[in-house]
């Protein structure tokens, strides 16, 4: 998906194109650029590098690379912005991103309950537009029990089953961070209603697989509700009015999106007006746009002047020039005037 956020208005836009993928999950970047070629884009516009740290270096320094674009964590996200800005490039970096989901009383509960699934867990909620953090507004009691039995229904397999419904997390280190966040979460005071840590998958008995796991009673203190977890783990606290569930979510220091469930045209009215996030969801999980709009985030959850895709990208990958231009005085042959311009 990110990929094809960036290098098709780059090219549209008359560059050429580096693609570094995740030195974790290069695979579909190498099928992109194959689909590409088979449709015809000519050799040297698009190409792929790959590599960890001495590669992104080299990214940052080369004097012909004039703009960069990155999604990723938010150390290496820091890391090549300052450095890309001290060449003097152009650069837009997206990093770590916190996204909640507030559900009024009034909203409906099979819909809603659908999609707080699906946006919770979907890719294993190694996702930046992942819903990590459900704020129910009113209690938390009416929905706990549909949430957990919904969300145990998910069939857990190898990401490449045609029947999985969520598969493993990235690595291993990645599946002991969010055991270690789930655990933390407990200690501090949260309750674990779906644990997900155990599970075993057939055929897979030594996989990094996290199951849907579900915490309710957190607080914005908690380091859950802190740190990005990007893993299947669903965070749910509970507010009195739709006014405390807009200051939490607008405490939050990292925010790509958040969404409202409601029935109410006021609430959601309401919502989106305060709410301080890039992307904005009534009765929708996943607020990303379609490509005409632009993919934005706010706070430190971007670093940047233009946002990526949309008219937005097409500025990023373009570069302005002005051209004043004369001509009625050509037909003069008298150049005895030294007339100083005055604009």
């Amino acid at each position: 998906m990110i990929p094809l956020w960036i290098f098709p208005i780059a090219v549209t836009c008359g560059n050429t194109f580096i693609l570094k993928p995740s030195e974790k999950d290069p695979g579909a970047s190498v099928m992109l650029a194959e689909l590409v070629m088979e449709a015809g884009l000519p050799n040297g516009v698009l190409n792929i590098v790959h590599g960890t740290n001495e590669i992104i270096n080299d990214i940052c320094d080369d004097d012909d690379i004039k703009a960069i674009s990155f999604v990723g964590p938010n150390v290496v996200g820091a890391h090549v912005y300052a450095r890309a800005s001290a060449k003097g490039k152009r650069i837009q970096s997206n990093i770590v991103a916190k996204n909640h989901a507030v559900v009024m009383p009034d909203a409906s509960v099979g819909v809603t309950i659908n999609a707080l699934v699906a946006a919770g867990f979907g890719g294993a909620g190694q996702k930046c537009m992942t819903l990590n953090m459900v704020v129910f507004v009113g209690g938390l009691v009416p929905w706990e029990e549909k949430l957990a039995e919904h969300a145990k229904a998910l069939k857990v397999t190898s990401g490449t089953e045609l029947d999985a419904e969520l598969g493993p997390v990235i690595s291993k280190q990645a599946k002991e961070q969010i055991s270690k966040l789930i655990q933390t979460s407990v200690e501090s005071g949260a309750r674990l209603v779906l644990d997900g840590r155990n599970i075993v998958v057939a055929g897979y008995e030594n996989g990094n697989f996290i199951g849907p796991t579900i915490l309710s009673g957190v607080t914005v203190n908690m380091e859950c509700y802190k740190e990005e977890i990007f893993g299947p783990v669903l965070l749910c606290m509970q507010a009195d009015s739709i006014e405390e569930a807009i200051n939490i979510v607008n405490g939050n220091k990292y925010c790509n999106g958040a969404s409202i469930f409601t029935t109410s045209g006021a609430a959601a009215r309401k919502f989106q007006t305060e709410v301080e996030v890039g992307q904005v969801g009534i009765n929708v999980p996943i607020s990303v746009p379609q490509p005409f709009s632009s993919f934005i985030s706010v706070k430190p959850s971007f670093a940047g002047d233009v946002n990526i895709d949309g008219k937005a990208g097409i500025q990023f990958y373009t570069q302005v020039k002005t051209v004043t231009q004369q001509w009625r005085d050509l037909v003069s042959d008298d150049s005895s005037s030294h007339q100083l311009p005055t604009s």
